[in-house]
């Protein structure tokens, strides 16, 4: 850790670095701001600027620990926020030009947990209009790139996120998931994350003017991302703790009962109409061989129709979206956003009351499904994605490109957000120069179990943004 510079410290580290008064919070703080300077430029990652704030809190941390205050988990220690939940003060513009003024008159739940573990806020993270494509860019703040490669996508809704913790801005970056908007930038930046249960994690946004559509609030999940796994549990830790707000947060343990035996994962088999790259799934075979060396017991299986429930997410959640949302969409969005919106209105089929109902009906009988299949298999392995990351702002290529990009690449991500399933995604390795993830999925709440697995996965490939900071 001392021969490295301090922005490239893990979370864990910085924490226990500033604990035991080796360095200081203003140190670390000034250590990532003036990398946030240096280097996001280059990216277009963080789109709000929080230095100044950050310097001052980090001299305030330092004060209460000379004190000898009771500190927190994160004290002192820098994380950035994606600008789509509420920050009191800053502008919550979820990416819209219509809300660059929308200022947030209190903390969302995370931000509030954030700030009680100590945490430093140094910047907001970019993400697309309503956080709603999986390609980072907007009118507003513009594109994001790639760390690794300009030229392929950062990935989304939480690009920002994703490339910022990448470039080592911040140790832990908050993001979140309704389709895959946390483990799609892990996969392109090559970093590691956890979409936690639906309800493990409060959500609460003050600034809202209406609630969310009920099974939004099923489906998305709020969560960490950072470079190495043992960060990602930090994040969940503090992200997880009781808030009143949000009434579907539930107080179960983080930690539960270890499966007796060889833990049995399946390594999901991959679906006959899904067309691959197999240099990516020879990564993720690797990744299984990981697993079984560090003494899992993995198979190849089938899992539960994997394509039925990812066409009852799209069904759902774009039901909803043109019942409750598409009006004020389009008259807020630019023409990117609207074509592939358009794409996606054209994957799903829009339920009326009947449909919606027998729809919500179906998701149950899903969920009984794979929680059948999780007792038998704690853990399943599959790709993130099954064909190597996709040029900048691909699902402008019309309807076609955009089923291919998610019927086809990212159908065993966005299935899982319907099930409410938490799933956990790390680096597997480096292909062709860009780094390749897999996704470790687990039982309700057992992110535990997922953490454990990618964890041992990690420590066979190692921390891949080392080598991209190798390049200079």
């Amino acid at each position: 850790m001392a021969k490295a510079p301090i922005w490239q410290w893990s979370a864990v580290e910085t924490a226990a670095a500033i604990k035991k008064g080796k360095v200081s919070s203003e140190e670390v703080v000034r250590a990532h701001v003036e990398r946030m300077h240096q280097a996001n430029p280059k990216i277009n990652a963080v789109v709000v600027d929080l230095s100044k704030d950050a310097i001052k809190a980090a001299k305030a941390a330092d004060k209460a620990l000379a004190k000898g205050k009771d500190v927190g988990p994160l004290h002192g220690v820098p994380v950035t926020i994606k600008i789509n939940i509420d920050v009191q003060g800053q502008a919550n513009s979820n990416g819209v030009v219509a809300l660059k003024d929308n200022i947030a008159p209190g903390d969302s739940p995370v931000t509030s947990n954030l700030k009680k573990a100590g945490a430093v806020i140094i910047g907001l993270t970019n993400t697309p209009e309503f956080s709603m494509r999986g390609f980072t860019d907007n009118p507003l703040h513009g594109l994001t790139l790639n760390p690794w490669d300009p030229a392929v996508t950062c990935g989304g809704s939480s690009g920002g996120a994703g490339a910022s913790v990448a470039m080592g801005i911040g140790t832990i970056a908050h993001g979140n998931d309704i389709g895959g908007s946390l483990r799609w930038p892990a996969q392109c930046n090559g970093i590691a994350t956890i979409k936690p249960t639906q309800g493990r994690i409060p959500a609460f946004n003050p600034s809202a003017t209406a609630e969310r559509p009920l099974m939004a609030q099923f489906m998305s999940s709020q969560g960490p991302m950072a470079r190495e796994v043992r960060d990602v549990r930090l994040g969940l830790e503090v992200m997880a703790q009781r808030d009143p707000r949000d009434p579907w947060w539930v107080p179960a343990p983080l930690k539960g009962p270890k499966p007796k035996g060889p833990i049995k994962v399946a390594l999901a088999k991959i679906p006959r109409d899904m067309d691959t790259d197999r240099s990516v799934i020879a990564l993720v075979r690797k990744a299984a061989d990981h697993l079984s060396d560090a003494g899992y017991n993995v198979s190849e299986v089938e899992v539960p129709d994997l394509g039925g429930v990812w066409q009852l997410w799209c069904n759902l959640i774009m039901t909803e979206l043109a019942v409750l949302q598409e009006e004020q969409m389009r008259a807020t969005t630019g023409a990117d956003f609207q074509k592939t919106l358009d794409g996606f209105l054209k994957l799903s089929t829009r339920l009326d009351q009947a449909g919606y109902m027998k729809a919500i009906a179906d998701r149950s009988r899903h969920i009984r499904n794979w929680m059948a299949f999780l007792e038998d298999y704690p853990l399943v392995l599959t790709p993130t994605t099954v064909k190597r990351t996709p040029e900048t702002n691909a699902d402008l290529g019309g309807d076609n490109r955009v089923k291919e990009l998610f019927y086809n690449d990212l159908r065993f991500i966005s299935s899982i957000n319907v099930l409410g399933l938490p799933a956990a995604v790390v680096p597997a390795g480096i292909n062709k120069g860009l780094p390749v993830g897999v996704q470790i999925v687990g039982s309700r709440y057992r992110e535990d179990l997922c953490l454990d697995a990618a964890a041992a996965i990690e420590s066979k490939v190692g921390i891949v943004t080392k080598e991209l900071w190798g390049r200079g």
